[in-house]
């Protein structure tokens, strides 16, 4: 039997699979990829960064420790993703406190007159 039309040319009948060829399988494949588990990962380097950033430049002190959590962090991250979340989150809290002393420090500073000249 031919799959020629009276034409000559020929021609895929209408529902047949082009090559007999599985229908693609909706859900695999498509859309987004399903979400990695780099969260305490790139937490963790932003921490380090912004740690680490924070004692060169604002000479913030709890900056030090809040960085050497997050390389501890970095190095949990895959054999002990629990603790690596903590230690990131401790780290955050670090980096926040020490911001908020070195603000208010400026802040005092420029009430008692320290700044003026």
């Amino acid at each position: 039997m031919s799959q020629e039309n009276p034409s000559g040319y020929p021609y895929q009948p209408y529902g047949a699979p082009y090559g007999d060829q599985p229908p693609p399988q909706y859900g695999y494949g498509y859309g987004t990829p399903p979400p990695s588990n780099n969260g305490p990962n790139a937490n963790a380097i932003v921490s380090l960064v912004l740690n680490l950033l924070a004692v060169v430049s604002c000479c913030n002190i709890l900056g030090i420790p809040g960085a050497i959590l997050a390389g501890l962090a970095l190095g949990r991250a895959n054999t002990d993703p629990r603790s690596a979340r903590s230690m990131v989150m401790w780290s955050w809290i670090l980096f926040g406190a020490g911001f908020v002393l070195t603000i208010g420090g400026f802040v005092i500073l420029g009430v008692s007159g320290a700044f003026d000249d």
